[in-house]
């Protein structure tokens, strides 16, 4: 059977015109906390200006954006204090990675000075240290599949419940992505609407993870399962507790096709699942 109309990919790039992701306000209190009877405009800058304004303003340059170019001139200035630690920390929170952090400040060596790298790397270790075996994992996760891991899944990251990573794999004629849950990771309850046509495809590429519609037992996905999702029915998927899991997602075009997220799967769901499958 012929499919003449196909897809877009799904859950992350989601017609990004008809699902535009909230952005969450930055709340700080360190200012008023630590300086607020000393210095009470100072902490109203910090914690109301920089922070709830500045930082904020996610329409113009992300949280993952602001955390690179933060790093970058604290570090250039040789400042390695609690500031340092703060941001690393956040820069985590945002989306950059082990791997990703030891490239960047490396190349802020060449341009900012080598012992202001080796400084920074000895914070930077410290706030990354209990990311090594992921990372071991996700290398040898890699070698499972012919399809790119790719990268954090950060600007959806509030429909997930841990971490997944996206990479596009084709832009022309049949969109294509291949989506990546590390062990544990499932997104939110969800559904794609449509007046016509529309609904989703899944296909397994590696690893083992778990697809439900709403009132039906799961169903497990292994590489080389085809998942297809009628439009307007609300599902879940994602990984297994014991397992990476990855597969290639398409959106069927339809007509009036938007995505509706709804809440997460709970524990106890999850977990019921897994564990009859462990029986």
């Amino acid at each position: 059977m012929r499919i003449t109309r196909f897809i877009i990919f799904i859950f992350f790039i989601i017609i990004m015109t008809l699902n535009v992701m909230a952005q969450k306000k930055i709340v700080q209190t360190a200012g008023r906390t630590q300086l607020g009877e000393f210095a009470p405009e100072f902490a109203h800058l910090n914690d109301d200006i920089l922070f709830g304004e500045v930082w904020s303003r996610n329409d113009l340059l992300s949280l993952r954006d602001r955390s690179l170019v933060t790093l970058t001139s604290l570090i250039s200035q040789g400042i390695t204090d609690s500031s340092l630690t703060y941001h690393l920390q956040e820069a985590k929170k945002n989306g950059i990675t082990r791997t990703e952090i030891s490239e960047i400040i490396t190349h802020i060596a060449f341009y900012a000075g080598w012992p202001k790298a080796w400084a920074a790397f000895r914070q930077a270790k410290e706030v990354w240290k209990e990311d090594t075996s992921v990372e071991d994992a996700k290398s040898r996760f890699q070698q499972e599949m012919i399809f790119p891991i790719g990268e954090p899944n950060t600007a959806y990251a509030q429909y997930f419940k841990g971490n997944s990573y996206l990479a596009r794999i084709s832009g022309e004629q049949v969109p294509i992505a291949n989506v990546t849950f590390e062990p544990g990771c499932r997104n939110n309850w969800h559904i794609h609407h449509a007046t016509k046509g529309g609904g989703q495809m899944l296909i397994g590429v590696a690893g083992r993870g778990w697809y439900q519609e709403w009132g039906k037992p799961a169903q497990e996905i292994l590489p080389g399962t085809v998942i297809h999702i009628p439009a307007d029915v609300k599902h879940w998927h994602g990984a297994a507790t014991d397992s990476w899991f990855a597969h290639l997602a398409f959106e069927i075009e339809g007509e009036n096709a938007s995505n509706e997220w709804l809440e997460p799967v709970s524990d106890a769901v999850y977990e019921k699942i897994n564990k009859n499958n462990q029986e």
